[in-house]
């Protein structure tokens, strides 16, 4: 797949880190006239490729997003954009509503009325809400999404079926894992591996919510990837749609689920030192287990991950220490 000189492809949260992470992977493959849209709320000017274009615009200004798309030939769409945290979804829920449905349908409406026919969307595997078991997640199995944030990525893959039956929109939809390596900067931080990282570097607690979940050792079990992998998942899922014209959704994960104590331990090994830890009350809306079977990705995408849980660790962990004095 190229990109031509006059037509784009537009990444969505751009400046965010999986964003960022992939424009300058679809740049590294040889793809050009990209065009980064992001309202800078959680994103950051310094993430953005240098050569990349950015248009600072909110999705929830319906206004703005169409004569974006009026203005400027996009031919494609990877979508990255909306609010990702369990735990403050469970509190605000409408503005994870108002942000990724209503945000994400101003999207839809703004590509159909210009001819975009095509779009990636990086959803999350929490779709599939808690199945109380250890069983790998594959795509078969029916969502059933128990907060607030899971219900919004599953709200806009529905909408996403509609625009194909209607409109003929080609989706990708790519439930991703929950962790992804190399350096993770978010205030407030809530992701597990830059949290232990920062936790043994400076001294601090990591706090540990619930050890009394259906799992061998108690603690939730999650799935991990690297952001690279992830990214280089989104591109083969774009060329897939342009190449076949045809909807897919698609687990990426890597098969193997580790739990939070387990992550502790090893992130204590690769560090050499151990870390203050404190069991603490379940999270409402946590999943017991999320493990996704990627045997699909690896049969239409020619996708598996590369890196290993302890490459995803080291990477962030020498990403961290820089900013440890």
């Amino acid at each position: 797949m190229s990109s031509n000189n006059h037509s784009h492809i537009l990444i969505t949260g751009g400046a965010g880190y999986i964003g960022s992470h992939t424009v300058r992977f679809l740049q590294e493959a040889g793809l050009s006239n990209l065009i980064v849209l992001d309202n800078l709320e959680n994103g950051h000017l310094e993430s953005i490729a240098d050569d990349a274009e950015l248009v600072v615009c909110d999705l929830r200004d319906k206004n703005a997003i169409m004569r974006l798309f009026e203005e400027r030939k996009i031919e494609s769409v990877v979508h990255f954009a909306g609010y990702a945290y369990v735990g403050e979804s469970m509190g605000d829920p409408g503005k994870y509503f108002e942000n990724n449905v209503y945000g994400g349908l101003n999207l839809l409406e703004a590509m159909v009325k210009n001819g975009c026919k095509k779009i990636v969307f990086s959803s999350t595997c929490s779709v599939y809400g808690d199945i109380n078991s250890i069983a790998k997640l594959d795509e078969a199995m029916v969502p059933n999404p128990i907060n607030p944030y899971a219900k919004s990525k599953f709200m806009f893959e529905e909408l996403l079926g509609w625009y194909e039956k209607i409109y003929g929109l080609c989706y990708a939809s790519l439930a991703a894992g929950a962790g992804y390596g190399i350096g993770e900067r978010h205030e407030p931080e809530t992701h597990l591996v830059p949290l232990v990282l920062r936790a043994i570097l400076d001294g601090g607690e990591i706090k540990i919510f619930g050890d009394d979940y259906p799992t061998d050792d108690g603690s939730c079990v999650r799935d991990y990837i690297h952001v690279l992998d992830l990214a280089d998942a989104h591109l083969k899922a774009l060329e897939y749609i342009v190449r076949h014209n045809k909807s897919i959704t698609v687990n990426l994960g890597s098969g193997r689920g580790y739990s939070v104590k387990e992550l502790i331990s090893i992130a204590q090994e690769i560090v050499g030192k151990k870390l203050n830890q404190k069991i603490v009350e379940r999270r409402d809306g946590d999943a017991a287990c999320l493990v996704a079977n990627n045997a699909k990705a690896k049969t239409l995408l020619d996708w598996e991950p590369k890196y290993k849980i302890e490459e995803i660790i080291a990477s962030a962990y020498e990403w961290h220490k820089k900013g440890i004095k």
